[in-house]
């Protein structure tokens, strides 16, 4: 079975921190959706009737913007993956997002926030896999 990446480890979250990153952080978001949402972690988001993936990973968009706007962060870009032009054959990511946070605490405060947490069962029941890679901008 192909192993899989829905939350940050602590070592993960760890080396994030450790890397004292300056200033904006992009975070690179690669998404797997699953093809029916899966509530059994969030009963209490579970829609009355079966949605796909995609289709919950949006209601996790709607539910975590206006968190995202206050702590100071937007969505950059959003679209549609697709085949490797280069990559390998048997991978493929249904969404790519880059979202922009103004610095490594306001992402950590973002992604603590009580309400914010109270949406998240969309974002796991949406997805089959993901990829998150924070990046920093390098300056000429």
């Amino acid at each position: 079975m192909q192993k899989t990446y829905l939350t940050p480890t602590q070592d993960a979250g760890r080396n994030f921190i450790m890397r004292k990153i300056q200033g904006n952080v992009i975070m690179l978001n690669l998404l797997r959706f699953r093809e029916i949402a899966d509530y059994s972690n969030a009963p209490a988001l579970m829609p009355e009737k079966p949605i796909s993936g995609k289709e919950a990973y949006q209601r996790y968009i709607d539910h975590t913007l206006p968190f995202l706007t206050a702590s100071g962060g937007e969505i950059l870009f959003m679209g549609e993956g697709g085949a490797y032009l280069i990559g390998p054959t048997d991978e493929r990511w249904d969404a790519v997002l880059l979202i922009r946070q103004n610095s490594v605490d306001s992402f950590l405060n973002f992604e603590s926030n009580h309400d914010y947490l109270q949406g998240i069962g969309h974002r796991t029941a949406a997805l089959e896999d993901s990829r998150l890679l924070p990046i920093q901008e390098v300056k000429s």
